[in-house]
């Protein structure tokens, strides 16, 4: 009887698992991605609809702060630094926060976007911008809320707010041309101290060939910033290249060289590591 109980226990547990109730949600969740010129914006909210309702001076006062949107926190993140209305914005993600108004908008980007709705306790310092735009009348109405990113060049975009008759735009501007001027001017220039390295390390780790391993970590070493120590780890590689390929003696001169920027750094693991090679190489 008791094992009975058990497993009707057990089909019960399953079938209440398996028999939740799904239903659509009455604000659905909705993202929009878009790359403008190098920059990558991110918008996720829920879209509430206006389900024959006066939306703006009524279910969304006019003068009060509003979450823009419906359940958590509507969010848009910007890959890099961003203007706007002309303000600087640093990159990461915000919470967006309006304050419609009928004859304009305040817009708040706000840092901590971990909220339901608006913050329990403003936070002043957590405003990151804020900005006042003016809204427009459609000539048709917006069922449900909608936000777009619109009106792209290679340069800058626009963030449109619509919903019922009414839109605000928001202006942004990316820093395409400073993107592409750094891009180019670093792949000109030929690889960096950093990226030979990690090829005669990836040559050294898979067992490639060790001759171009080496003519890499040299030039790795050589391409090291100018009036700075090269560093440590260049050297050790250095070794370790040179021991694989039969010359201990070249192996333990590096090696030493390796060990005294290492102490010097205070890195006791490197320390230990290029002592210990120095003695088996010196067998």
């Amino acid at each position: 009887m008791r094992k009975i109980i058990v497993m009707l226990a057990v089909v019960l547990a399953n079938f209440v698992v398996e028999a939740q109730v799904k239903t659509p949600q009455s604000s659905p969740l909705a993202k929009v991605e878009q790359v403008v010129g190098l920059t990558t914006v991110q918008v996720e909210y829920s879209r509430p609809s206006a389900k024959g309702r006066t939306v703006y001076g009524d279910l969304v006062p006019f003068g009060k702060m509003w979450r823009t949107g419906a359940n958590a926190n509507t969010t848009i993140s910007f890959s890099e630094d961003v203007k706007i209305g002309g303000k600087d914005l640093k990159k990461g993600k915000y919470a967006l926060f309006t304050t419609p108004k009928a004859d304009s908008w305040d817009i708040i980007f706000y840092s901590d976007t971990n909220n339901w709705g608006l913050p329990e306790k403003w936070d002043d310092a957590k405003v990151a911008l804020k900005i006042t735009v003016k809204p427009e009348t459609l000539a048709k109405p917006v069922e449900s809320l909608s936000i777009f990113l619109n009106n792209l060049t290679n340069d800058s975009g626009v963030i449109e707010l619509a919903w019922e008759r009414t839109m605000v735009t928001i202006p942004f501007t990316v820093p395409t041309q400073e993107m592409a001027m750094k891009s180019i001017e670093k792949t000109l220039a030929g690889p960096s101290a950093s990226d030979y390295f990690s090829s005669a390390q990836y040559y050294y780790q898979s067992n490639g060939d060790l001759n171009k391993a080496l003519t890499w970590v040299n030039l790795a070493v050589t391409n090291s910033p100018k009036g700075q120590d090269v560093p440590f780890w260049y050297l050790r590689l250095k070794s370790l290249i040179q021991a694989k390929m039969g010359d201990k003696k070249g192996a333990i001169a590096t090696a030493k060289e390796s060990l005294a920027l290492s102490v010097k750094a205070g890195n006791a693991d490197y320390e230990k590591m290029n002592k210990d090679s120095i003695a088996e190489w010196s067998k």
